[in-house]
């Protein structure tokens, strides 16, 4: 969360000549409301469900470059289809930079409690060791700005 995802999606996705697709923003689109609300009104559980069958989809897409939701990788079968279907490039920030970057973030579900510095802490502690699992590239964000990351990567996946 917080590690620009979206921002660094989309500048890459130019520099690669691919089309940009946001699967949280694919998901807003097909319901017509937006993630707080989708998470007031069906949980958590809810717009996981919705979230697994989107990336299902998207993941069966050529010429794309897919930005996900955070949390995408707490089920299996989006981290199969990930890894399976696609180059998977990890975002990792710092947990001191994600504090920074969504400390005012109201858009933001999970971080609406009492304390979102230990809940960024406690999803880092369960999702790193999941996105490390499945990701072939791991990119540290921390310092850098979108431009520079977009360039670093479109530089390593032209090579290889």
């Amino acid at each position: 969360m917080g590690a620009g995802k979206t921002t660094i999606g989309r500048a890459l996705a130019q520099k690669l000549k691919l089309e940009f697709v946001d699967s949280d923003q694919v998901i807003e689109e097909r319901t017509g409301a937006d993630i707080p609300w989708i998470f007031d009104v069906e949980g958590e559980s809810g717009f996981r469900d919705r979230e697994q069958r989107v990336i299902a989809e998207l993941t069966q897409r050529d010429g794309i470059l897919l930005a996900t939701g955070g949390g995408v990788v707490m089920r299996p079968e989006n981290r199969l289809a990930l890894a399976g279907r696609g180059i998977v490039v990890y975002l990792y920030t710092s947990l001191e930079q994600q504090i920074e970057r969504t400390g005012r973030d109201r858009h933001r579900p999970l971080l609406q409690g009492k304390d979102p510095a230990a809940t960024l802490r406690e999803l880092m502690e369960v999702r790193d060791p999941l996105y490390r699992e499945i990701a072939d590239y791991v990119v540290e964000t921390d310092g850098l700005t979108a431009r520079q990351v977009a360039q670093s990567l479109s530089v390593q996946l032209l090579e290889s």
